[in-house]
């Protein structure tokens, strides 16, 4: 492996102010995923099953998932309707997952809530397969209209992103430009300039 691929294995964990849970501070977004390695279905299934049980106003549960295995048609699908250099390395994780919110009801009722619950399905589902060893890189690049049509989505459900998931790998077979991102620092903003009140 590269020294770059060891970089992105051991100089990953968030530089904290505060103290976080491990799974928290430790879990990022690689590009480098191995090729060879199908998805681990047990821990697939932990991962969607902990988005099952996030937070939901009212219990609607305004998310759908449209999982697809690496080397299936759908999977194809989905990656042709990436945007730009996430085709590149996205097309080597084990799975993809398009994340769609239901903004309306069969009614016609808007669910204004939906983007917002269906962020923490995925939050909920990127921190459980973190801590079962899989790797998650969440894409809003998308063409969105492309997937609904892909998969005959009815308009009331919209795609807001695609998630690779699967197995670390390395990055020597990536661009240059892909390589310089996964060794770059990790960064936040100051907390302060988040927190616009703390009374």
């Amino acid at each position: 492996m590269s020294d770059t691929a060891l970089l992105s294995t051991t100089d990953r964990r968030a530089a904290t102010d505060s103290p976080l849970l491990g799974v928290l501070a430790d879990r990022w977004s690689p590009r480098g995923f191995d090729a060879d390695a199908s998805i681990d279905e047990v821990k697939l299934a932990s991962a969607l099953e902990a988005a099952r049980w996030s937070p939901s106003a009212n219990n609607s549960q305004p998310w759908r998932f449209i999982v697809a295995r690496r080397g299936t048609g759908e999977f194809d699908s989905i990656v042709l309707n990436l945007r730009g250099f996430n085709r590149e390395w996205a097309e080597r994780a084990g799975a993809l997952v398009v994340a769609v919110a239901e903004t309306e009801t069969a009614d016609g009722t808007p669910v204004h809530f939906a983007a917002y619950d269906l962020g923490q399905a995925m939050a909920h589902f990127s921190v459980q397969a973190h801590h079962d060893g899989l790797h998650v890189h969440q894409m809003g690049g998308i063409e969105r209209e492309g997937l609904s049509a892909a998969f005959g989505l009815e308009s009331r459900f919209v795609p807001l992103t695609v998630t690779a998931v699967g197995t670390l790998g390395g990055v020597e077979s990536l661009s240059d430009a892909v390589q310089e991102r996964e060794s770059a620092p990790r960064v936040r903003r100051p907390l302060a300039e988040s927190v616009v009140l703390s009374a």
